[in-house]
């Protein structure tokens, strides 16, 4: 039995490792397929403090999982497929190769992935140039247009990224405003490459016949015209979805979000016992940093946790 399993190795999960293993509670991390979580795909991190000078998402969270190995944590890749909670535990967690672990206390830590356009030829042309991450894929579109959907940091994020590789980068947004922070909406609006789509939204990719990305169509948010973009990939950057559905017979959610009831009070969920951390719960910022600190909180309401129930076991 384990005495704490943190489900995740995002920001929140790395963070709530350090200061369990700290506690020389020795966490089991597990993974999951991205370890280190959606930042691993961000090239620079300019806002997390500590750091004047930009680094790579990559690198943060290996710098974090050192940390975390070096205080005890241990970091096993894989996913958890099934889940059994016991209020006070041992809960139960089915991974995907069939192996079972039983902590006492869990922090769920399971962040979220992308949101997907929604459109019928998206699977047929997903990484034949419709993507989720222009860290991995923006440089497979060299001196070709490319465009970008979203009006969020993320957004203008890849935009600016893919300048490096692509001929022109258009940002396809469904407003006339962009949400992104003001830095970088100076930074896209100001750079010779991008153009601005405003007021408006693909209406479909082409060609799925041809498996590669020869244009998209694009319908005007307010006049409802349609017309043809030319380009030879799809960036989608338009908000994320929390990785929480096997939690979703277990757990009170709200738009997939796990709920927790004592919020500002407790990290804990529903289920005494169980902590959750980071993008799965937080709904409205949803940053690097933020995530941390929600790490932490749970490591330090696991801790208390536990030691009172291994206090009133003696």
């Amino acid at each position: 039995m384990e005495k704490l399993v943190i489900i995740g190795s995002g920001p929140a999960g790395y963070t709530a490792a350090i200061y369990a293993a700290r506690a020389e509670l020795k966490p089991l991390v597990i993974a999951g397929n991205q370890p280190g979580g959606l930042l691993t795909q961000t090239t620079e991190v300019e806002n997390f403090p500590g750091f004047p000078e930009p680094l790579q998402g990559f690198e943060l969270m290996e710098r974090m999982r050192q940390q975390a190995e070096r205080f005890g944590a241990r970091v096993q890749h894989g996913l958890v497929s099934k889940v059994a909670f016991k209020a006070g535990g041992p809960h139960i967690l089915t991974l995907d190769d069939g192996s079972t672990v039983e902590p006492m206390a869990l922090i769920i830590a399971t962040g979220s992935r992308p949101r997907e356009l929604g459109l019928p030829e998206e699977a047929a042309l997903r990484n034949r140039g419709i993507s989720y991450c222009a860290t991995c894929d923006g440089a497979f579109f060299r001196q070709v247009p490319v465009a970008v959907v979203g009006g969020g940091d993320s957004a203008l994020e890849e935009a600016l990224f893919l300048t490096h590789f692509a001929s022109e980068v258009h940002v396809i947004h469904r407003r006339d405003a962009l949400r992104a922070s003001v830095i970088m909406q100076k930074r896209v609006l100001e750079h010779p490459k991008i153009t601005l789509q405003w007021n408006s939204v693909i209406a479909a990719v082409s060609d799925p016949k041809a498996e590669k990305v020869t244009a998209v169509t694009l319908k005007d948010t307010q006049s409802g015209k349609t017309r043809e973009l030319p380009c030879a990939a799809v960036f989608v950057a338009i908000g994320h979805l929390p990785n929480t559905e096997i939690f979703a017979d277990a757990l009170p959610l709200d738009n997939g979000r796990i709920v927790l009831p004592d919020e500002g009070q407790s990290s804990m969920t529903s289920i005494e016992g169980v902590f959750a951390a980071g993008d799965c719960v937080d709904a409205r910022y949803r940053q690097s940093i933020t995530a941390a600190g929600m790490g932490c909180r749970a490591a330090i309401d696991a801790e208390r946790w536990l030691s009172l129930r291994l206090e009133t076991k003696k």
